[in-house]
């Protein structure tokens, strides 16, 4: 039976690979590429090579060309102390034994490590069975690679490979197992659908965005609580939920998981009942690291999963975080402050037109703009009891 194990050690060294393909430009592969190594430092990978090649599509059989996977496996007989290569796109099985055959060195693919970042994120049961799914549901369409990669391994006497029957008992294997865990998950579900109907009648304010963008920051600062929050992808996978009260107008307010460009989408069904969460809230505030190269695609990438949730209609606060790094990493000392002010002027002006005013840019690490960001949320979370609860409402005037 195929055993799911850790994908990435520590102190692991690693080679990463993109491709750029004809809707795609230098720059934007780079980019995909910084984040890619951000993910396997956050594994607990290193990053010391990078390769990309240019085609119209990948390749089936060996997704590169043969003189790029050539001038890798070259590397890494000069380098010599290279563990893995992580591609930033989804692999086959198929895809994987080849290049593996090819290079001589472990291969895995983004998605892969993203479930293995998960899988060592995951710390309740939720979590944990929802990324076990996620996991086995990734695994059961690469099985017949992974057999031929073992028949591969050994040869000889005793080593040939196990043949149709064995293949297709661990398939039935797989298939059970994934079937068990969602009869699992859906149990947790009915559990954490009578919880939240259990919090009473209060408006539900759900923190979305990019991983890493500051939620659950933003959350600490808010509720007054301690959310664990760490400069690293996917810091929290489970959501949790505060009650806050501004001005004696209470509500819930939750930090969600994280999203990402080429989230696997397993998980994505995996995780139906944190997203949930997403779902069923009243208000979003999608928070956006205005202070990164690649910010419009990220806000970018997390709408388009919004809209996959249908939930891209929801009343919606976008709040720009980081303010304090943007300033930081957009103007040097020399430039003049009226420069500055223009600049930041025209950059409000074009969010605020863009999200027809339902926009704030704070600082929540600086504390900078918070009280406009809390009378926003307070606006929106009244006009909201109006609607959903107009018997309530006078009390919290």
């Amino acid at each position: 039976m195929i055993e799911k194990k850790k994908i990435v050690g520590k102190e692991e060294n690693a080679i990463l690979v993109g491709l750029i393909q004809k809707d795609q430009t230098e720059q934007q592969v780079t980019e995909y590429l910084d984040e890619l190594a951000f993910l396997a430092e956050t594994a607990g990978a290193t990053t010391v090579k990078r390769f990309t090649q240019k085609m119209a599509h990948p390749d089936s059989k060996t997704f590169l060309g043969k003189g790029k996977l050539e001038e890798i496996k070259n590397y890494i007989i000069l380098k010599g102390n290279i563990d893995l290569v992580i591609f930033d796109d989804e692999l086959t099985g198929a895809q994987i034994i080849n290049i593996e055959k090819a290079v001589g060195k472990k291969i895995i693919d983004r998605s892969d490590l993203i479930l293995d970042i998960f899988a060592s994120r995951a710390k309740t049961a939720q979590a944990k069975t929802q990324v076990e799914l996620a996991q086995y549901q990734y695994i059961l369409p690469r099985l017949k690679g992974m057999w031929k990669h073992l028949e591969r391994q050994g040869g000889g006497v005793g080593t040939r490979g196990p043949g149709e029957t064995e293949i297709e008992t661990d398939r039935r294997i797989v298939k059970d197992k994934i079937a068990l865990l969602r009869k699992r998950l859906a149990e947790i579900d009915k559990q954490s659908f009578t919880q939240r109907k259990e919090r009473g009648e209060f408006i539900r304010v759900a923190l979305v965005g990019y991983t890493n963008v500051g939620k659950s920051t933003l959350m600490n600062v808010l509720s007054k609580s301690e959310v664990f929050a760490e400069n690293k992808l996917f810091a929290t996978l489970d959501t949790t939920t505060r009650k806050v009260v501004f001005e004696q107008t209470p509500f819930l307010l939750s930090d969600t998981v994280g999203f990402i460009r080429k989230l696997p989408h397993h998980l994505v069904e995996s995780f139906k009942s944190t997203l949930d969460e997403v779902r069923e809230a009243d208000i979003l505030m999608h928070v956006v690291d205005i202070s990164h190269s690649q910010y419009e695609e990220q806000l970018l990438v997390v709408n388009k999963t919004l809209s996959d949730l249908k939930c891209a209609e929801k009343p919606t606060i976008t709040v720009f975080n980081k303010m304090d790094r943007f300033e930081t990493v957009t103007f040097d000392e020399w430039l003049e402050e009226d420069v500055k002010q223009d600049i930041l002027r025209e950059l409000k002006e074009r969010w605020q037109e863009e999200t027809k005013g339902n926009c704030v840019f704070v600082s929540a690490t600086e504390r900078k703009n918070l009280d406009v960001l809390r009378q926003t949320i307070l606006n929106k979370v009244r006009d909201m009891y109006q609607i959903r609860y107009p018997y309530k409402a006078e009390f919290f005037y």
